[in-house]
């Protein structure tokens, strides 16, 4: 093979990965937590009121999955949008999606319920990595532990990832939805702000 071929081959390969590497950096998966307000069969989108009082609307299709996080089992099932969020106004879910702006899609909507889902807002002033948790001094003073299990996804600035992977810093400002049950606080959805 000549060397101009050689050349040519390697500087399309280049290119495709150069593409491909942009392509993955656009399409990063992100996470919100909010309450579902609206769900729009019709146009296919279903709105989320969030903590700080915004309204996201996403696009979700039959490849977006659900997972009911109070059940048993909880596998996710795609396609079912439209009939299980019929009627739920209201439940608390985290939204995984892809996107920007009006360009938002669901990838995946982790319901759990009216009640379920808290939240805690503070400073991280101590990171166990040995038993994945964080803790956070309140906003009035008192202090909470979470634990970074393997269900929650922490949001970065590069998308999302899994809570048990995820290494908090001391002195960051979090918003933590989380979780109780008899083992403690179960960390859902944890961002910086």
């Amino acid at each position: 093979m000549s060397r101009s071929k050689v050349f040519s081959q390697v500087l399309l390969a280049a290119s495709l990965a150069a593409l491909l590497t942009s392509a993955y950096a656009q399409d990063a998966v992100h996470a919100v937590e909010g309450a579902v307000t609206q769900l729009d069969k019709k146009a296919k989108t279903i709105a989320i009121k969030t903590t700080d009082g915004t309204e996201d609307v996403f696009h979700y299709g039959e490849h977006t999955s659900v997972r009911d996080s109070r059940a048993a089992a909880q596998a996710a099932k795609m396609g079912v949008v439209d009939t299980y969020f019929a009627g739920k106004e209201g439940s608390h879910v985290v939204v995984r999606y892809m996107g920007k702006g009006a360009g938002k899609t669901a990838t995946l909507l982790e319901d759990f319920g009216k009640d379920t889902l808290k939240v805690g807002r503070g400073t991280v002033t101590h990171v166990d990595k040995e038993s994945r948790t964080v803790a956070i001094k309140t906003d009035n003073g008192a202090e909470a532990t979470y634990k970074l299990g393997a269900e929650g996804v922490v949001e970065t600035q590069h998308g999302v990832v899994r809570a048990n992977r995820y290494v908090a810093k001391e002195g960051d400002k979090v918003v933590v939805h989380y979780t109780e049950d008899e083992g403690g606080k179960l960390v859902r959805l944890f961002k910086k702000i």
